[in-house]
């Protein structure tokens, strides 16, 4: 019921928190680089003194297993490195690879703490305890976030140590070291289980905080802050599909505020925002620069046309008649358009260009101007002419 249970919590996890715990998982080389030595010390030691080769076989194997683990941290680093997010499929397999390399170690040093009991040499067998200890220690504190790996973890680590002493006469010195292995072990899955709901308030409360942080608290879509890096980002995911920046300013919307009151016009921005949201294509970016303007970035654009077709809804939309708290109200939009690549590729970029088609659009009083169809900025004296052409409005 344990384990069905916590793995249900987990499937619930959003896949934001999900990829902090296996960014969490990777996070450091030096727990495993330190089991690997512990191993090493304590498995040449007891080798040496018991002169056994399985226990010489064992402890090669944790080396090798502790530099195979470490190789796949460095992977996992260089992997983000190139891209930082990670799909939940991707990030589920990376979860899978570090369980297994985890399990498989917990599984060495279980089966060498249960050998050296049966060699009977005191000391190994107390070097061999102890490094038990010391790793299931170790795994509540870094593995408690994905519960069942670490309990997994835990009982083979102590299963294979309190089966061996319990086979051994059953003098004081094995029985009270089985019954402190036991013991141990409960604790230890009482720990995991309040480490993993703790942690995951933690996680979940932080990134709730992150995503305010990045909300406009009137409209609930992203802020100017969210724009550059999620802008960056939509563009780079797009590869060779073009993106599509859309610059839309409200028409009359200070008349409209200055007549009806503030309170009106928040409830009529809400509206607006509600609106974008309903035409925003899945993955699209839609943002509230502030005021009365917007950005809503088109991912995957496949020609002009399809820009196009989106720049005449967002103003059709955005210009019907709204009606708030039983007033009518009538607003225009202007929206200017910059398309990636053929506008740039860089945020600055499609911003700016974007920017600069807005603004020949309110000049036109309404409508949508593709930045592509301006003049150079050292033509400006002539580029009311010469982009009449290019405006549309319904």
């Amino acid at each position: 019921m344990f384990f069905k249970h916590e793995h249900s919590r987990t499937d619930s996890i959003s896949d934001s928190v999900y990829m902090d715990i296996i960014a969490t998982l990777y996070g450091s080389l030096v727990p495993i680089a330190l089991t690997g030595l512990a191993q090493l010390i304590v498995g040449s030691i007891a080798a040496w003194q018991t002169s056994d080769v399985f226990t010489w076989i064992l402890t090669a194997a944790g080396l090798i297993l502790a530099i195979a683990r470490s190789v796949d941290v460095v992977a996992f680093r260089r992997r983000v490195a190139r891209k930082p997010a990670l799909d939940r499929k991707e990030a589920v397999r990376w979860e899978w690879r570090y369980a297994m390399g985890s399990v498989a170690t917990a599984f060495l040093i279980g089966v060498f703490a249960a050998r050296c009991v049966f060699l009977g040499d005191a000391a190994c067998s107390a070097m061999a305890t102890g490094l038990g200890f010391g790793f299931g220690a170790g795994v509540v504190a870094r593995l408690s976030l994905r519960p069942v790996v670490a309990i997994l973890d835990l009982g083979i680590t102590g299963i294979p140590v309190i089966v061996a002493t319990f086979l051994q006469p059953l003098d004081a010195a094995h029985v009270g070291l089985g019954l402190l292995f036991a013991i141990y072990l409960v604790g230890s899955f009482e720990m995991v289980r309040q480490s993993y709901n703790a942690n995951l308030v933690h996680i979940t409360l932080k990134r709730e905080f992150e995503q305010m942080a990045r909300r406009d608290p009137m409209t609930g879509l992203f802020n100017r802050t969210a724009l550059t890096s999620d802008l960056a980002q939509l563009i780079a995911d797009c590869g060779q599909r073009m993106v599509a920046v859309h610059s839309i300013d409200l028409d009359h919307f200070k008349a409209a505020n200055d007549r009806f009151g503030h309170p009106l016009g928040d409830a009529l921005l809400r509206q607006v925002a509600g609106r974008l949201k309903s035409i925003a294509g899945e993955g699209d970016l839609l943002v509230r620069m502030g005021g009365d303007e917007f950005i809503l970035a088109q991912r995957a654009v496949s020609s002009r046309d399809h820009a196009e077709a989106m720049a005449k809804r967002i103003f059709e939309t955005v210009s019907s008649p709204y009606c708030v708290d039983g007033q009518d109200i009538v607003i225009g939009a202007s929206v200017g358009v910059a398309v990636a690549p053929m506008d740039g590729i860089s945020v600055e970029a499609l911003l700016s260009r974007s920017d600069r088609a807005l603004y020949q659009a309110k000049a036109f009083r309404g409508g949508y101007v593709f930045a592509s169809d301006l003049p150079p900025p050292e033509d400006s004296p002539g580029m009311a002419d010469k982009t009449a052409a290019s405006r549309r409005a319904a």
